[in-house]
């Protein structure tokens, strides 16, 4: 996650050309000119041992006889001097590169030729000595617009604009950099990645994110490495930036051989698609609907709903647009009683009496200003689109004029379709002059006003205050630790039902009965004691799916029939798998519930995202039917509705005809459970709760399987985002006699944080914000409860009132910069409870955190006036400097070396 050293990458004072040429049409040659013709005002340093000059410019033989040290190397020279080269960098004092060249893998040599496995590693060892960071290898390179750095071997340059375009492909690239130039589409950045063998993603996030000048980040993403780094930048700055993905590989084949329903259902690319819903980002599936959504996301206000009113003069295209509209999820707004009327008293008596408004082919300027303007005034929409078909008797741009300037004055959001080619090119003209979203045709602005609705959805998911779980529950995690370490010590992967069930139980999950008989008698003694009817399993570790060997029989009514099915089913499998160790039944109870429906709650691991957890239509029909969603734990309750909501059983679940609803908070709470089961035990590797019953009453667990794996030292960390740290929860008594909770905030905790504000004084918030305040909106406060523990940490103080109710009665924090080199600490503790040891204990437990973290610096802004926080840096060794910028506040640091 480190950003160190990329201010050379993007804002170098001068640039080495390492392999510079004036060999026609080579990659030293593209390179040279386009560094000449960029506009880059530093100097320009090509290296060539052969020649004296590159393209006109004086060259140097070598690295060390280079005038000026540059911030910037670009090499261009085969694979294997590479690694030599960077070190001669770095002990230079450069600090970036951008290594054009191929050749570090087997698959990039000819035939014939040996690939050296350590090159690339080689490579960074390297310039590790140095914090040398490199952009590549295999690359096209860097184009930073706003300074006139080209260094890459693009076919054209670029324009300035606030847009920052991040790459795997090379190919991808240079097509987009050509699309947008044609359509005066400027960038702050273009950045291609190569093989990220050092910068990847993550870094490149977490730095355009601070950079003020882009507004918006693309991403054209083929694989990701590193998935909590990446989902951790990912998060912090789609809070601030616009950020669009496209990715390749979409239709990549699943877990063929996956040992649960979950494993094969969960393909690689609905994974990605919940790793990008979570982290509040977008994802586009085409290179237009991309720009689409850049244009639309940049210049509308943010979009709420998906009710879209449509304003148009051709019937035909307004159709079209509502077909597109429907069939991808949106609706039409219904036009109110006060709409109708005043559209009735403006427009022809042919106009359409409904959405999509036709107001008649031969309307001019007027008539759409006068609609336009009744329907930005009707509450009951989220967008309108106006669209104007081309006829003689009109002058197309002047109207687009006129509903740009009446655009203009709105705060609501409204698209532009006018179709046709030349005829109406000076109208789109007007609308871009006038940044306001222009499409080419109604399917392009229905989709780029869809996109804006998700984007909407996705960011409202990153400040929506989760409710909180209905009752608390504490599983017994160390049962099931036992349990599958006796697996594993076993030489097993897969639990028997049993034994997955035991799991279940221990995380309060509700299960039916279940029974274990060692031979057909035991089977037949174990259903009587519990009474007919009953189902009878086979148990045997080697079989996982007892369905697809016929080892399932349900609603066996008495003991005979038991008997006699049990030794069919013996038969049956010992024929069918003979090498299968059978370990005899379980018996259980039948579970009748009428108008019950059967779902699947289940576990996956993904290569790259690691464990997933997966909702859906369940049974035995779940692989046929496929209706599922897939969430990235952990999950909280918000999460947990989300997840079942975007599948169809939903609807279902709510109720129909006699069928009562099912108890929807008992699902929610199950996914949580299962969540923390992920969080709690990293030797999950897959799980299948199918089918979990559901009904007014509740969920009951009839089935499930589990597998183990032994876990690695750094287990925990391919979970993509770092769960709540229950371990650093701690309760304590202070020497005033306080009694005290300190633990990691959590989102629920916005409204005891509105409490702590509003039982402050307004000096101490003054002291704290620097700026009187009486409270926090929602989406401030959610930025403070709601946090990523991978790169910020805040503790909560709470103390039982007099009623025993907890209130949080103090909050302190540290943000670490992307290199965990500094992190800037902030404290407040309720003006009532100020001297009585809250503070001087939020203060000693967030050092020692800072300390674990390996931070090696902690900073504090504070007010020069502001002497009880002054006296309490100082009892903890902090030194305390005046700013000589602005003398009314003090820095306060302290070494953690």
């Amino acid at each position: 996650m480190s950003i160190i050293n990329l201010d050379k990458l993007f804002r170098p004072r001068s640039v080495a050309l390492i392999g510079a040429s004036d060999k026609p049409l080579s990659i030293g040659n593209v390179v040279m000119k386009n560094l000449l013709n960029g506009g880059f005002d530093g100097p320009i340093l090509p290296v060539n041992r052969q020649s004296p000059t590159v393209c006109g410019v004086f060259a140097y033989a070598a690295i060390e006889a280079l005038p000026v040290v540059p911030d910037l190397a670009v090499i261009c020279t085969p694979a294997a001097t590479v690694p030599d080269i960077i070190r001669q960098l770095g002990e230079q004092g450069t600090r970036a590169a951008v290594v054009i060249s191929a050749g570090f893998h087997a698959s990039d040599l000819a035939a014939g030729e040996q690939a050296d496995i350590s090159l690339e590693q080689r490579m960074l060892d390297a310039a590790r000595p140095y914090d040398m960071r490199i952009l590549g290898p295999n690359c096209v390179g860097l184009l930073v617009p706003g300074i006139g750095l080209n260094a890459s071997f693009a076919h054209t340059d670029s324009l300035p604009g606030g847009i920052a375009v991040i790459s795997q492909s090379g190919a991808i690239c240079t097509a987009v950099l050509d699309w947008a130039k044609s359509r005066g589409i400027g960038f702050s950045a273009f950045i291609s990645l190569g093989d990220s063998a050092d910068i990847d993603f993550g870094d490149l996030l977490n730095y355009l994110g601070e950079d003020s000048r882009t507004t918006g980040i693309l991403l054209y993403v083929e694989s990701i490495k590193f998935a909590r780094k990446f989902m951790s930048a990912a998060r912090a700055t789609a809070r601030s930036k616009k950020v669009i993905v496209i990715k390749s590989g979409r239709m990549a084949e699943g877990a063929l051989a996956a040992a649960s329903h979950t494993g094969a259902l969960a393909g690689n690319d609905e994974v990605f698609d919940a790793a990008i819903r979570r982290s509040g980002m977008l994802r586009v599936f085409t290179i237009q609907n991309m720009f689409d959504a850049v244009e639309t996301l940049a210049h509308l206000p943010p979009i709420r709903g998906n009710r879209l009113i449509i304003l148009t003069n051709g019937g035909g295209i307004g159709v079209l647009a509502t077909d597109s509209l429907v069939i991808d999820g949106g609706r039409l707004a219904q036009l109110g009683p006060t709409t109708m009327e005043a559209l009735d008293n403006c427009l022809p008596a042919t106009w359409s009496h409904s959405n999509p408004v036709d107001i008649i082919g031969d309307s001019n300027a007027e008539r759409y200003v006068k609609a336009l303007q009744v329907l930005l005034a009707d509450p009951g929409y989220d967008a309108i689109l106006v669209m104007l078909v081309p006829v003689a008797i009109i002058d197309n741009a002047v109207v687009a004029q006129a509903v740009a300037d009446l655009i203009k004055t709105s705060a609501k959001p409204v698209l532009t379709c006018w179709m046709g080619g030349a005829a109406v090119a000076d109208a789109r003209e007007i609308f871009r002059k006038n940044a306001i979203p222009h499409f080419d045709t109604p399917e392009f602005a229905i989709r780029a006003f869809l996109q804006s609705v998700e984007y909407g959805v996705n960011q409202q998911s990153l400040i929506e205050l989760p409710p909180s779980v209905p009752s608390e529950f504490v599983p017994d995690v160390l049962q099931v630790r036992e349990i599958f370490q006796g697996v594993l010590a076993a030489g097993r992967q897969m639990l028997t039902e049993p034994e997955a069930k035991q799991v279940l139980a221990a995380y309060q999950i509700p299960i039916v009965e279940t029974l274990v008989a060692i031979d057909v008698a035991d089977a037949v003694a174990k259903a009587k004691a519990i009474g007919f009817p009953v189902a009878l399993k086979i148990l045997s570790a080697d079989i996982s799916h007892k369905s697809d060997v016929g080892g399932v029989l349900l609603n066996i009514e008495s003991a005979e029939i038991l008997a006699l099915a049990a030794e069919k089913m013996l038969l049956r499998i010992k024929a069918d798998q003979p090498d299968a160790v059978i370990q005899g039944f379980t018996v259980q109870q039948m579970v009748q519930r009428s108008g019950a429906q059967e779902l699947i709650v289940g576990v996956t691991t993904d290569k790259i995202f690691g464990p997933v957890i997966l909702f859906g239509h369940g049974g035995v029909v779940v692989e046929v039917v496929k209706d599922k969603a897939i969430g990235l734990p952990p999950l909280n309750m918000k999460l947990a509705r989300d997840l079942v909501q975007r599948t169809r059983i939903n609807a279902v679940l709510k109720g129909y005809r006699d069928v009562l609803p099912a108890d929807m908070a008992a699902i929610y709470v199950t996914l949580v459970k299962i969540s923390q089961l992920v969080v709690d035990h990293v030797e999950l590797r897959e799980l299948d709760i199918n089918p979990l019953i559901a009904d007014s009453n509740g969920v009951i667990a009839l089935d499930a399987r589990i597998k183990v794996q032994a876990a690695g030292a750094d287990a925990l960390e391919q979970l993509a985002i770092r769960p709540y740290p229950r371990e650093l929860e701690e309760k304590c008594l202070l020497d005033s006699g306080l009694a005290l909770m300190i633990r990691p905030i959590k989102p629920e905790d916005e409204a005891a944080h509105q409490f702590l504000i509003a039982r402050t004084r307004p000096e101490d918030i003054y002291f704290r914000f620097f700026r009187s305040i009486s409270s926090l909106t929602h989406t401030q406060m959610a930025r403070f409860t709601q946090i990523d523990y991978d790169r910020e940490m805040a503790f909560v103080a709470i103390l039982d009132n007099s009623q025993g109710e907890p209130e949080t009665v103090a909050v302190v924090r540290v943000v670490s910069d992307a290199d965990n080199n500094e992190a800037e600490l902030a404290i407040i503790v309720r003006s009532d409870l100020q001297g009585r040891g809250v503070g001087h204990k939020l203060m000693a437990k967030t050092i020692s955190y800072c300390r674990q973290r390996g931070t090696k610096r902690l900073v504090a802004q504070a007010l020069a006036v502001n002497q009880p926080m002054h006296r309490l840096a100082r009892e903890f060794g902090f030194s305390v400097s005046r700013n000589a910028e602005d003398l009314q506040t003090v820095t306060l640091s302290l070494d953690l070396d």
